[in-house]
């Protein structure tokens, strides 16, 4: 597995290093001696599975709010998304800032999001399926959200949503 470091600290883009033969591709998804051998502390606690039907479906911003606050690996098992990070951490050198990334069942890559970041994607096909690994357990009442079209952020978006949840289409401006 290859890690690549973004600009928005604890953000890693992650590529999987791919075996292929005859009767197929096999790849790793999640390693926790790799993981440490970068000094990333990461624990499974839950995995998530998106299944998304429509082209243009969005979901987030959410992340949890501290002590439940959650690194995430997200990864496009089928599909393809647009997916933006935001980093919320008020401390940060980059706080309000977010990076925007492409994750495919082609390009293989996912992404580690750090605690204190929201997440969120559309997606480019139908029949896009989204696989999360949690280092937290979902807590409700301890999640938090920034809508997807807040105009403080000024997200670029590739299209026009078409499909978003009543929770997210009732999110108030920042």
């Amino acid at each position: 597995m290859l890690f690549q470091k973004q600009t928005i600290k604890g953000l890693v883009v992650i590529k999987p290093e791919s075996f292929v033969d005859k009767r197929g591709l096999f790849r790793r998804t999640y390693c926790l001696n790799e993981l440490k051998f970068k000094k990333i502390n990461f624990k499974i606690k839950q995995v998530n599975i998106s299944e998304n039907k429509n082209i243009q479906t969005l979901r987030g911003f959410h992340y949890q709010k501290y002590p439940f606050s959650e690194d995430k690996i997200i990864t496009c098992i089928q599909g393809e998304i647009h997916n933006i990070v935001l980093d919320m951490r008020q401390k940060s050198k980059t706080f309000m800032k977010w990076q925007s990334f492409n994750l495919s069942e082609q390009n293989r890559l996912a992404l580690l999001v750090p605690k204190g970041c929201a997440n969120a994607y559309l997606t480019l096909k139908k029949k896009t399926w989204i696989l999360y690994f949690h280092s937290q357990f979902y807590k409700p009442g301890y999640e938090k959200s920034i809508k997807y079209n807040d105009p403080k952020f000024n997200f670029d978006w590739p299209k026009k949503a078409k499909v978003i949840s009543k929770k997210d289409n009732l999110i108030k401006f920042f």
